[in-house]
């Protein structure tokens, strides 16, 4: 823990309570010894950290000047949420962040009642405080609400459907727009130009601001500013565009000027119908690294705040992001029909290397899920081969793309889904438990799943030369550290890896759980498969196996309802074979973030877990296995 005596104003604010007592005058030392204590927690122990150092002003001044949690304060998000959760009553607890046990790293209803709205998805923020604002206007009750959402978030197709709505039912709530430029990445797209205009109009608006209190509103020059002041706000900043949609903008002010957000919070807070304040903030303020190197310091290991983040040597052996990385630029050479997309994840998806290689065949939309999946629908339509890297949690946000514009209309889609099954630190929102039960339902819909790295290769150019959609997903981090070919080999479609003949049990893994079945089948005698497709399943193998085994036992790093497992036993039933089956996967649960290996053994995924697993469901075969060893 850190110590406090390093920290007098910020001391003694235990909550915003506290802090709504301090004086005006002392509000910027509370925020200069917060960013501090954010800047040694973080290097402590890591975590998020350039969003929450360019909020820390703007986050205390929205708690000093709202009567939280009575008033509704949403995070977009919640990468940013650091801050707040040091204000909240959570100070002491902030290096445990991420870590079993500890606190999330987004905002979680159960965690605080400050945390008015648990997110970890983008671009949520304005739909969930504008029903919060309707649910209160409709009882009478006469709390605030606001949402803080970033350019890089106003970016996706959610946030100006609530907008759309909001200017529709003019509920009172304010949305904060915090302008940096960057999401994860430095975001891209017309909004983002738009948006850029307003960082040289801050002086048109200051002059604006100073007409606007020395002009009569209802005079004649009062009249006609208000008109011109429409029309230079057009050409100059954003503000057209919020207040068409029937939100009364004001800004775009410094947001780390505690004086101005003091000022502009007073005045909107009480204004009624839809308010957006615009501010201008800098991800990574006040530590001079993390401003340098804002996409570098979004996240980060524990460090050294004097030195900083020093670069990791590269692992050992590559992960499967490197993978396909790779083999994007490698079947890029081969075919040029290939075009890559990313929704905002250049970095974490492994397409830095294509986007500086072929930067006229990389595609980022933003933060647009939907939109990636049926741009590459449409591209597939006009013959080329579009490939959609995204993690697996967030192609649920495009599921009715998936299903409706790409596998309804069969077409030439590959999508290379990192971070699948158990993802780890970032908790219940980032992790791909549900990958394998939402894509196995679609028709013609081809899904494999890799148990180690030339596998994946291969299994991403099997993908890519299928004729029609096909789902390629792999864990984050490293693999077993099987040699890759450089060859662009294809696996045949549907067809199963016999890896071990054994009796009794069949052990048939999916994809990373093959190491840890590996093991169990030794131990047990068992016959062991690496299943490789999910879909089509190798029936042929499957039935072969149900008549000379006494039991199957499943194993995927996925959720055991509806998963691969639930595959397999929906194939025997078809051909009417009874036969005990265990299926091992994760339990129906949102699971609770720690390291990778320790979610997999809250879930009975490690090797004590399944050993267990397997003795409790055929004890005979556990028999077996204590006698011999």
């Amino acid at each position: 823990m850190n110590d406090l005596s390093h920290y007098p104003h910020l001391a003694p604010i235990e909550t915003p309570a506290d802090l709504r007592r301090v004086g005006d005058e002392d509000l910027p030392a509370v925020a200069d010894e917060l960013r501090q204590y954010l800047i040694e927690s973080v290097a402590s122990s890591g975590g998020h950290f350039g969003a929450g150092l360019g909020v820390v002003e703007l986050t205390v001044a929205l708690h000093h000047e709202f009567d939280t949690p009575h008033d509704r304060l949403v995070w977009d998000v919640g990468h940013q949420c650091y801050p707040h959760k040091i204000l909240t009553g959570r100070r002491d607890r902030i290096t445990t962040i991420k870590k079993k046990d500890g606190l999330a790293p987004f905002p979680r209803r159960e965690e605080s009642a400050y945390d008015t709205f648990g997110v970890g998805h983008s671009s949520t923020s304005i739909s969930a405080a504008l029903g919060m604002a309707i649910a209160a206007q409709r009882k009478g009750d006469k709390r605030k609400v606001v949402a803080v959402i970033g350019d890089g978030a106003m970016t996706a197709g959610m946030a100006f459907e609530a907008l759309n709505h909001g200017g529709d039912v003019e509920p009172d709530m304010l949305v904060v727009f915090n302008d940096n430029g960057m999401s994860i990445s430095e975001n891209v797209g017309a909004m983002t130009k738009m948006m850029a205009r307003a960082m040289a109009s801050r002086r048109l608006n200051q002059l604006r601001e100073r007409a606007k209190r020395a002009i009569p509103k209802q005079s004649f020059a009062g009249r006609w500013f208000k008109r011109w002041e429409e029309h230079a706000k057009g050409m100059f900043v954003p503000s057209t565009l919020f207040e068409e949609l029937g939100f009364h903008y004001t800004g775009p002010i410094d947001g780390h000027n505690i004086p101005q957000l003091l000022q502009a919070l007073r005045t909107v807070k009480n204004l009624p119908g839809p308010q957006l304040l615009h501010v201008i903030t800098t991800k990574g303020k006040g530590y001079a690294p993390a401003e340098q190197a804002q996409i570098e310091y979004h996240a980060v290991g524990p460090f050294d705040p004097e030195a900083g983040v020093v670069k990791k040597p590269a692992p050992a052996r590559p992960t499967y992001t490197d993978i396909f990385s790779d083999w994007l630029c490698d079947q890029a050479a081969a075919d040029e029909r290939l075009l890559g997309i990313t929704p905002a994840m250049r970095e974490g998806s492994g397409l830095v290397r294509f986007s500086k290689e072929y930067p006229e065949r990389y595609f980022d939309v933003a933060i647009a899920e939907q939109h990636a999946v049926t741009l590459a629908a449409g591209m597939a339509c006009e013959g080329a081969k579009p490939v959609v890297a995204i993690y697996s949690t967030f192609l649920q946000r495009a599921y009715d793309q998936a299903i409706h514009d790409v596998a309804l209309q069969n077409l030439d889609v590959t999508f290379a889904i990192d971070r699948a099954g158990v993802v780890g630190p970032d908790g219940a929102t980032h992790s791909g438990s549900f990958d394998l039960t939402y894509l196995r339902c679609l028709p013609n819909m081809v899904i494999m799943a890799p148990a180690d790295e030339n596998e994946c290769r291969m299994m991403l150019s099997s993908g890519f030369h299928h004729h029609g959609p096909a789902a390629i997903r792999y864990p984050r981090g490293t693999g077993p550290g099987v040699a890759i070919h450089q060859e662009l080999d294809t696996l045949p479609i549907g067809k199963a890896e016999l890896r071990r003949r054994g009796h009794g049990l069949a052990l048939l893994s999916f994809g990373a759980m093959l190491a840890p079945a590996a093991a169990i089948a030794a131990e047990f005698d068992a016959t062991l498969v690496n299943m490789r497709f999910v879909k089509p399943l190798d029936e042929a193998l499957l039935v072969e196996l149900a008549k000379t085994h006494d039991g199957f036992v499943t194993l995927e790093d996925n959720a055991v309802a509806g998963g691969a497992g639930s595959a397999v036993a929906e194939c025997l039933a078809a051909h009417g074979i009874v036969l005990p089956i265990l299926h091992l996967g994760l339990p129906d649960v949102y699971l609770e973030h720690g390291s990778r290996e320790e979610v997999l053994s809250m879930a009975g995924l490690d090797l004590p877990g399944i050993r267990h697993a397997i003795r409790a469901r055929f004890p005979q075969a556990g028999a077996l296995s204590q006698a011999s060893a």
